[in-house]
């Protein structure tokens, strides 16, 4: 009887075993470190882990295949700014009002499926309520689908600043908010503000170095913050092993963030050569986001969708933020990929390739700076970024070439993170 179960337990054991073992025949395989493009491979999947990558197409017996012979696979990619717990509408200023905290997680369960689906299989989320906090750990504990999420909790802002919660509000709900917040106005308050983020289980800092296009105030590019402060915030950043990304329209307003020590420029609108140039001394990225560009500036012209006050600056800034990615592009700044998703659909983060390759980026290096890039900045990129032996086996395939095609990017037919396969 003993012998039995003993041999019934194996069985089981060599079944899990082989269950956790996927072989994946792939027609064509996307190496993102060379920027080559092979054929016949099959990628060797346990577990979470990529085990091996292998030439040819290898179909063992008694182990699960997956046959994209027909398509383009590379890594998941990775999407340096998006707001995950909301989508913009014209009811959005309403909504801070209205929607309780846990209306805001229950539209930000649908956001993150909706990302992961469509082949973003990781993403750093720069700035919500502090919902998102919550909405990474529910991914990691496999609670709700979503993708690897990098959070900055709480954007950090200057009193009237394009991340002050309460501008646009009656003064009597107006009051007068603090570190605690995210408002900040003194080298020490900047301190606070970044210890309080760490507190509440942030991962990275974002600041509101310049005004903004959808925030209630007047200007969308004046400098919000002294050197000074910057420093403060980065320094006491990197002491909590976080990095900071500066969100910036206004010229001045980037290089005060860039002197200060940010390693990511947000949207970059108004930057001057010199500003480029600084930028690669400092070895800072830019996040273009020229798909929210487009977005704000389209949204603009209808009528009521925006408050008054947010029209103009839409429309001056929606159309600038491509033609600069492109100048700094050709001036050799280092470019992160990032859509600021949330100010338009999520989902269609994918847009964000066209816009590049129109702008005059090739379309194997705008999949690079979503890949290789981003994994490095995240100090992951012996982990994610690439399809090599030891990597998470985040893994997505699209239909057509997309260095003949870069339209294909839009729509990602597979999609596996960490060995779950969660769109065949």
């Amino acid at each position: 009887m003993k012998k039995i179960v003993l041999l019934f337990i194996t069985f089981i054991f060599i079944q899990n075993l082989t269950a956790q073992t996927t072989y994946i025949l792939c027609g064509k395989l996307m190496d993102t470190k060379s920027g080559k493009i092979s054929t016949e491979k099959t990628i060797v999947v346990e577990k979470n882990k990529i085990v091996d990558v292998m030439d040819g197409y290898i179909i063992p017996k008694s182990v699960v295949s997956i046959d994209l012979r027909d398509k383009v696979v590379m890594p998941g990619l990775i999407d340096f700014h998006v707001h995950i717990e909301q989508e913009f509408t014209a009811n959005s200023r309403l909504n801070g009002y209205i929607l309780n905290e846990a209306d805001v997680a229950y539209n930000s369960v649908n956001f993150a499926e909706v990302t992961l689906k469509n082949g973003f299989t990781t993403v750093r989320d720069l700035g919500g309520s502090g919902v998102n906090i919550s909405l990474r750990n529910a991914i990691n504990a496999g609670k709700i689908i979503g993708p690897r999420v990098f959070t900055a909790g709480k954007s950090l802002a200057t009193t009237g600043g394009h991340a002050d919660p309460t501008n646009g509000s009656s003064r009597e709900l107006m009051g007068n908010p603090g570190p605690e917040d995210g408002v900040v106005n003194s080298v020490e308050e900047g301190r606070k503000a970044v210890r309080q983020q760490y507190k509440n289980g942030a991962d990275c800092i974002k600041i509101t170095a310049t005004g903004g296009v959808l925030s209630v105030a007047k200007s969308g590019d004046n400098p919000q913050f002294t050197v000074e402060e910057i420093k403060a915030i980065c320094e006491t950043a990197k002491d909590y092993g976080m990095h900071v990304a500066a969100h910036a329209h206004g010229d001045e307003g980037m290089q005060r963030a860039i002197i200060g020590g940010v390693k990511t420029i947000e949207h970059g609108t108004y930057m001057s050569d010199e500003t480029m140039e600084l930028m690669k001394k400092h070895d800072a990225y830019l996040v273009p986001t020229i798909t929210a560009g487009k977005e704000v500036e389209e949204k603009a012209k209808i009528k009521g969708f925006y408050p008054d006050i947010v029209v103009p600056k839409a429309l001056a800034v929606g159309p600038q933020i491509q033609g600069t990615f492109a100048r700094a592009y050709k001036k050799g700044v280092g470019i992160a990929f990032g859509t600021d998703a949330g100010v338009f659909k999520h989902g269609n983060n994918g847009k964000e390739f066209g816009f590049m390759v129109e702008a005059g980026m090739p379309a194997i290096e705008a999949i690079q700076s979503a890949t290789i890039t981003n994994a490095m900045l995240l100090k992951m990129e012996n982990e994610i970024g690439q399809i090599q032996k030891g990597f998470f086996a985040d893994i997505i395939a699209v239909d057509e070439d997309p260095t003949e095609n870069i339209a294909t990017m839009e729509n990602v037919v597979f999609v596996m993170k960490e060995g779950v396969v969660y769109k065949k």
